[in-house]
């Protein structure tokens, strides 16, 4: 009982901050003609609602895609219908087909981030309580409370989906499959990642590390008894998962194609975010290598859109590829979880069209290895909420996100004592540590190296964030400060990408064989 006593304790905080958050402003508030995301989810209920399905993904009289047509897998639609049916219900003139364009108001607010909550209820939290509670340490009590704790506080998702406004699904079903491979339900844990992929396409960030650890779990087992068994249930598993989303749409073939362009529209080229900004400004300064590299080399003059997709491809491959063939070979839970941090990492850094708030597809793993390197892990959490900055002060989320973003470090501070968690042990650098015996005299200093740089991390991190919000940027460089945001926050995650592919080859086969920890 006093597990769980802590643990309700935990979820109705965390639930307190969502719903101080979600009191602000939301993505695109009174700002016609696009509005924002906050739109996008209410147009999705009106298309959903009104329109056959056959015209859902269609550029028609009655669905305009080039005002947030629809570029989500059909869970997303589907899930956008019944909210429509409910707000139907309660209100028909939310879901009007045309007049409801760009609606607002305080009952029509409170109805949308109600639904966010209530997705958080029934998926991504408690996904993250069983997660906690499955981890096998000393104190579990304690232990698992204190986890769940900071991962219901990472302000980065709290601000983007009861700020911004986005829904948890994808990442609480991803959650959910991670907990059942962790349990060797396999068939479950597929099913999960199936529906999670198929509620968004990002989810493709996570889908390498799910097909690397199960394939090697079956080469493991021998492909010529229980481990071709288990490749052949967990195909069908796919399979069936596919098709049970995809029926609506599997009876025509140009209904399948026009989603997927609707998914993948390789033509916009390689700075998504840009899409709706003019063409001398651009708002959304993504933190990724190829904004980054956008303030020395103009890569839109230099290279064709085709080009940049052959480009983006093959960068993100090979940055890929370490961790993919580790898992492959040594498949464990431990590998599995920091691999889904690198190939996610890796997929923000150098794939193609990715927006600032991907960098969430990250932070989840992340927070799921908090417990195993609380200091790296809530280093990259305070940077990626810190990459959010621009975005978030668009939406008129700068209170939110200077009250929470410390909040969440002291919570840390105080329940991992990060700033001692810094040996190379305690970093998961011990092996590699070994290997550089008498060749890096300064490794054992590190400790004192590790703390300065984080203090100076947030003081960088701090000072940007004041001249972001209080300082108007010179007239000629009107985007000064999101852009160094961007590249900061780039630099960062670069570092955190390298230390995390030491981290996976330089771990040691019987550990990686361990259980969940």
């Amino acid at each position: 009982m006093e597990k769980w006593s802590l643990m309700t304790i935990t979820v109705l905080l965390a639930l307190t901050v969502r719903w101080a958050v979600s009191l602000g402003s939301y993505s695109g508030a009174g700002k016609p003609p696009m509005y924002g995301d906050y739109e996008a989810q209410r147009h999705w209920q009106e298309i959903t609602y009104n329109l056959p399905i056959r015209q859902w993904y269609f550029n028609t009289s009655d669905n305009n895609l080039l005002y947030w047509g629809l570029d989500y897998p059909p869970l997303t639609a589907y899930h956008s219908f019944v909210c429509a049916y409910i707000a139907k219900l309660i209100n028909p003139d939310w879901v009007a087909l045309h007049t409801s364009r760009g609606y607002e108001s305080q009952p029509h607010k409170l109805f949308m981030r109600t639904t966010v909550f209530v997705a958080d209820l029934l998926v991504y939290i408690p996904a993250v309580i069983f997660y906690c509670f499955s981890l096998k340490e000393t104190s579990a009590k304690k232990k698992a409370s204190t986890c769940a704790l900071c991962i219901l506080l990472y302000p980065g998702l709290i601000l983007i989906d009861h700020g911004h406004f986005q829904y948890p699904l994808s990442l609480g079903l991803a959650l959910w499959a991670v907990l059942c491979l962790s349990r060797d339900w396999d068939l479950l844990g597929s099913m999960a990642f199936c529906l999670a992929l198929n509620y968004k396409q990002m989810e493709l960030y996570h889908s390498l590390p799910f097909f690397c650890y199960l394939l090697g779990k079956c080469f493991k087992k021998g492909l010529k008894g229980k481990g071709l068994v288990l490749l052949a249930k967990l195909a069908g598993t796919v399979l069936l998962s596919f098709a049970a989303c995809w029926l609506p749409f599997g009876t025509d073939v140009e209904q399948i194609m026009q989603v997927l362009r609707r998914l993948f529209p390789i033509d916009r080229g390689l700075f998504e975010a840009c899409m709706f900004s003019s063409p001398t400004h651009c708002p959304d300064k993504v933190a990724n290598i190829w904004c980054s590299l956008s303030v020395l080399i103009k890569i839109k003059n230099v290279i064709s859109p085709r080009s940049q997709l052959k480009l983006s491809f093959a960068v993100t491959f090979l940055s890929l590829l370490p961790a993919c063939i580790k898992l492959t070979v040594q498949p464990s839970l431990r590998g599995f979880k920091f691999a889904l941090v690198s190939c996610a990492l890796a997929f923000f850094l150098f794939s193609f069209q990715v927006h600032e708030k991907s960098i969430l597809l990250v932070s989840i793993p992340v927070c799921l290895i908090i417990n195993e390197i609380p200091f790296m892990a809530t280093w990259f959490l305070l940077v990626s909420t810190f990459s959010l900055l621009p975005l978030l002060l668009r939406d008129g989320l700068l209170l939110a996100y200077a009250v929470t973003t410390p909040a969440f470090l002291a919570v840390c501070l105080t329940s991992f004592s990060i700033l001692e968690k810094t040996s190379a042990e305690d970093l998961q650098l011990k092996a590699f540590s070994l290997s550089l015996k008498g060749y890096v005299s300064w490794f054992k200093s590190f400790p004192r190296i590790a703390r300065s740089l984080f203090l100076l991390s947030l003081s960088l991190m701090g000072v940007l964030s004041v001249l972001s919000a209080a300082v108007p940027p010179p007239q000629s460089l009107p985007d000064l400060f999101p852009l160094a945001v961007a590249v900061v926050s780039c630099l960062h995650f670069l570092l955190f990408l390298v230390y995390f592919n030491v981290v996976i080859l330089w771990d040691s086969k019987n550990r990686g064989q361990k259980k969940m920890s």
